[in-house]
This record gives C-alpha cells, structure tokens and sequence, in this order.
C-alpha cells in the first residue's frame, strides 16, 4: 500500500508539475509582453526557464529537505534525458533542421557551461563557491541574453506562440499564480515519493534523481520540442532543450549547492558527467553541422535515444546490484 501511494505522488507530482509549467510560461510571459519585454527573450528565458522550473523547484525542494543528492541527479539526468530521449524521440518523429543564428552562438556557450559544471563537480564536492560560480554564470548568461534582445536579433517565438501570450492581465496574472502553485506542490509531491522509493528500493537518493525524477521533470521540454517540430518550427524544438539545459546547469545546481552544499556521487563523475559531456559534443556536431546545414536525421536521433535507454539501463543493473 505504502508503495503504491509514494508511485501516486511521483505519477501526481510529475503530472502537476508538466501541467503547471505550461500555466507558468503562458501567465509569465503574457505579463512580460504587457511590460513590453522583447519576443526574443520572452523566448529564450521565460520558456526555456519555465519548461526548467520543475527542476529548478524539485532540487530547490531536495536540497531544503538535505537530499542534494537527489538535486544534482536531476540536474544532470534532466540534461543527459533532454538531449538522449525528447532531442532523439522528437528528431525521429520529425527530422529537425537548424538555422537560427541565435541557437548557432548559443551551442558554444552550452560547451563551455557543460566543461564549467563538470569541472566544479570533479571534486566530488558541490560547494558553495561552485553554486555561486555557477549562479554568477548565470547571471552573465541572461545579460548576454538581454544585449541579444537589445541588437534586435531574430526571435524565437511562432504566431501561435504569441497569441499564447497575448492574454488579459487578469487572466495572465490568475495562470501565472496558478502555475506555480502547481509547481510549488508537484515538486513537493514528486521529491516525497521518489525519496521514500529510494529508501525502499535501497538506493540512493542519487540514482532516483538521474532516472525517475529527471524523466518527470523533462516531460515539459518533450512536450514542447514535439510540438515545435510537429508545427515546424526546428529551431523552437532544438532551443527549447539547449535553453532548459543551461539553465539546468546554472540555476539548479546552483540552487541545489547554495541551499545545501554536499558531496557528490563516485558514479556521478565515472560515468553521468562524461555522458552528459559526450551527448552534449553529439548534439552541438549535429546541430551546427560540418561543411553543411546542422540537420539532426534519424538515424542520428536514434543513436541519442539508444544511447540515453542504454544509459538508464546501465544506471538501474548498477544500483540493483
């Protein structure tokens, strides 16, 4: 009985927490555009972090309650999954291309923020000097946004998109606290369950956060990548996972360190972090291409995907061991 309650507030928690991310985007966002804030970061901060706001929230919740273990297993995993299942899954469904200037200058910074958060790890410790390290990027990350947003680049956001975020100030305002009242208890919810999963199956909070939580908390950026690329819009599809990624990175492990600084997992280092690193290398070759259009074809999403199910295989006989 108690087993199947702690697998209903994971299901609940997750459900809350895809559904509540979408209320938190259209609400942000329409409040952004009333305040006359440019589509373009309207496009490349407020949904790229609110389809991060479950992660952000469910480590935020962890690192409160002293499972760090469980924040940094989501931060990680949700890149390794963003990048192996909704890149791959949504690029055999629909072959995505990539054209947008933008998304070409943001590849090598989601590099050098993947080599910046491997190396901080590879002490084994997240601190609080890694988490202000990581914060301050940050920080320089959505200045760099906003001069972006500044020099009247192209935008990211489609017709639909913007009739999305079109809504009354009232009903923007009722969705946005809606949303992240969702959040707030899908994180609560989904951190409870998988914890006590965790305990039961005698592993550690870690594993639980790279495999069950991470799938959870990546469930908005699948939807939203499948949408864009069903819509054809590529770069939305593409964009979507290379925004929520950094911020993956920046603000969640950085939350998760500011909050409760700790030790971080041997298995974390050998084997989570190097895979993180080498999907990421993948998906910047792919995207940006060589002596050719960045095209992301099937046969290359379905190495991603055998690549992120073998992963999770790997992960689950290591821990049952």
């Amino acid at each position: 009985m108690e087993t199947l309650l702690n697998i209903a507030a994971i299901v609940i928690g997750t459900a809350l927490l895809a559904w509540g991310a979408d209320r938190f985007i259209d609400g942000a966002a329409s409040i952004a555009k009333t305040l006359n804030v440019p589509s373009l970061l309207i496009g490349l901060t407020l949904v790229a972090m609110g389809t991060s706001a479950p992660e952000i929230l469910v480590s935020a919740v962890a690192a409160v309650q002293g499972n760090t273990g469980l924040a940094i297993g989501n931060a990680l995993g949700s890149n390794i999954t963003n990048i192996g299942l909704v890149i791959g899954l949504t690029a055999i469904v629909v072959p995505i291309t990539v054209r947008s200037k933008i998304l070409r200058n943001e590849m090598p910074i989601l590099a050098i923020v993947s080599l910046l958060a491997a190396y901080l790890l590879w002490d084994k410790i997240l601190s609080l000097y890694d988490a202000y390290m990581l914060l301050g990027g940050l920080i320089l990350l959505l200045a760099w946004l906003a001069w972006t947003g500044i020099k009247g680049e192209d935008s990211e956001l489609t017709d639909s998109e913007s009739e999305n975020f079109n809504l009354p100030v009232g009903k923007a305002t009722v969705l946005f606290i809606i949303g992240m009242i969702c959040l707030l208890g899908g994180s609560q919810l989904l951190v409870w369950g998988a914890v006590n999963i965790a305990t039961e199956l005698g592993v550690s909070d870690t594993v639980i956060g790279l495999t069950i939580v991470a799938f959870g908390t990546s469930l908005p950026e699948l939807a939203a990548s499948l949408g864009g690329a069903l819509k054809k819009e590529h770069d939305i599809a593409i964009g979507n996972v290379v925004g929520s990624n950094l911020f993956n990175l920046l603000a969640v492990l950085g939350v998760a360190g500011a909050i409760t600084p700790a030790a971080v997992d041997d298995s974390v280092i050998s084997t989570d972090i190097p895979l993180m690193l080498v999907l990421t290398a993948a998906l910047i070759v792919m995207s940006i291409g060589i002596k050719r259009q960045g095209r992301i074809n099937r046969f290359e999403a379905s190495l991603l995907l055998v690549g992120w199910l073998g992963w999770q295989a790997w992960t689950w006989t290591g821990a049952m061991a």
